[in-house]
């Protein structure tokens, strides 16, 4: 898996250098840095720009790129014994994953569940994330109904992000809760919505309607934290 950009590896760097497998620099570094740099465990390789562009599809790569491990997923049995879950269903949007699982890591959620798709783009999430993918604890389930009726028998408590849902400030959180957010545009679908056992929202002024999916999901997980 190719990583890019001066923070996401710079993250991986400090706290999982173990995964990076090679590190490739296309641009001049200072010789501190280069330094620190050669005495990792990792191979360090200088490449070209043009090869730099190519390998990262001409995305912002900073300089720095590196292959690194796969992430690897984490069974449905890991969730037994956690306390707060964030499902994301549907959701599309690379950008908006990242800065969810980034959001969720930072608040304290004990694992992310990703539903609702074919696959998942770990390179691009990863970016997104800022290097958070690789410390969240990740789950794969393609239909968020199977992850719902099997976090039910674990005796967790469903939420759900909807228009016509509580004010999540009134709404008590239980000890065993899992949050949903749905896509950008459809949000939570009926049939997962029949599945919750709450409905809660973020109260607006101003007669503002909505927000971005990360946003609203960063509010709602540090108030239900």
């Amino acid at each position: 898996m190719l990583i890019y950009g001066k923070q996401s590896i710079y993250y991986l760097i400090e706290n999982h250098p173990d995964k990076i497998e090679t590190l490739y620099l296309a641009k001049d570094v200072d010789k501190k840095e280069y330094a620190a740099l050669m005495h990792q465990a990792f191979a360090l390789k200088r490449i070209p720009q043009q090869a730099a562009q190519q390998m990262s599809k001409s995305g912002n790569h900073q300089g720095y790129l590196a292959d690194v491990e796969s992430i690897a997923l984490k069974p449905v049995s890991f969730l037994k014994d956690k306390t707060f879950v964030l499902i994301l269903s549907g959701i599309t949007d690379v950008g908006n994953m990242g800065a969810i699982i980034r959001s969720a890591y930072a608040l304290g959620v004990d694992a992310v569940v990703i539903s609702g798709l074919n696959k998942i783009s770990y390179e691009p999430i990863a970016r997104s994330s800022s290097g958070a993918l690789f410390d969240m604890p990740l789950l794969f389930c393609k239909n968020a109904l199977d992850i719902i009726n099997d976090l039910k028998t674990m005796d967790y408590a469903i939420y759900g992000a909807v228009m016509d849902g509580e004010n999540v400030n009134e709404v008590n959180s239980v000890p065993k809760r899992a949050l949903i957010l749905g896509s950008e545009g459809e949000g939570i679908v009926p049939r997962i919505q029949k599945k919750l056992d709450y409905k809660v929202k973020i109260e607006m002024v101003h007669g503002f309607d909505s927000l971005n999916v990360s946003a609203a999901g960063a509010i709602l997980m540090d108030r239900m934290r």
